[in-house]
């Protein structure tokens, strides 16, 4: 019997009628990855770019988020023709790209979600999850109907191309990455700095302009507000190893005596 993939990202921005909130997959756990799959959010990103996460283990999420009501994505390592195949290949269909600075790079991440003659995707459907195996009828011709392509702005760059990058076929959203766009400024780590907002904000409207989706990266509630106030389709609002830090942290604060209580309490020699 053919199977029915799931709707894409696209399609979910699509019919959205408030901004889409989101989590960053980071630990390379199913387990973890399941629980944040049941949290409530709208989608859900398994980071392969600066996490600890392999092919095997980003299929392996894709299949127990399956079970839950959340879109996932996936980010692949860099803009790269094989990188985007096998993640594709393994049955994401939904990806993000870093680091797209320029019209071309837009272009060329478009050509590695799609097989020829529209792109140079290599075709291994019956090989691949993506395809369930040929139990998805008519894949091949209808591939495109089952990936959706977010691109990240994340560079001054980036910032000035944003319209072009946008307006390329096969781009579906763009998602800003304040962290790196601020190191980009020469403001490492300050990306709520105003100048950092405002190229923000720039590539909001050239975005919107193209008449795509956008979307960023905003783990301080104050910065998420702001950017869903200012237009923002979908934001990145925490991240599993993020939550588990600051709440580890908090667990520690609460129960354990501080430096300064602790020195207080060490018996004074007597002389």
């Amino acid at each position: 019997m053919p199977l029915q993939l799931n709707p894409t990202f696209r399609e979910q921005l699509g019919v959205a009628v408030r901004p889409l909130f989101g989590l960053w997959a980071c630990t390379g756990s199913p387990l973890v990855t399941e629980i944040a799959a049941g949290s409530g959010l709208d989608w859900l990103l398994i980071d392969g770019e600066h996490s600890a996460n392999t092919l095997e283990t980003i299929q392996t999420q894709l299949q127990v988020a399956a079970a839950y009501p959340v879109t996932p994505l996936v980010r692949v390592p860099f803009n790269d023709a094989v990188a985007i195949k096998q993640v594709l290949d393994l049955g994401a269909q939904n990806l993000i790209v870093p680091m797209v600075s320029s019209v071309d790079e837009a272009l060329a991440a478009a050509a590695a979600t799609r097989y020829p003659p529209e792109g140079i995707r290599g075709v291994g459907s019956a090989l691949a999850r993506s395809a369930r195996w040929n139990r998805v009828e008519k894949y091949l011709v209808d591939a495109d109907q089952y990936v959706s392509l977010t691109v990240q702005i994340e560079s001054v760059a980036g910032v000035e191309a944003a319209e072009g990058i946008a307006g390329v076929d096969g781009v579906d959203a763009v998602f800003v990455g304040p962290s790196d766009l601020a190191a980009s400024m020469g403001l490492l780590g300050q990306q709520t700095h105003p100048a950092v907002v405002e190229a923000v904000t720039d590539v909001f409207a050239a975005v919107k302009k193209a008449g795509k989706a956008v979307g960023v990266n905003a783990f301080d509630p104050a910065a998420a507000d702001a950017y869903v106030a200012a237009g923002a389709d979908f934001v990145a609002v925490g991240a599993d190893v993020a939550l588990l830090a600051r709440a580890s942290e908090a667990l520690a604060t609460r129960y354990l005596p501080s430096t300064e209580d602790a020195e207080a309490d060490e018996p004074r020699p007597s002389y």
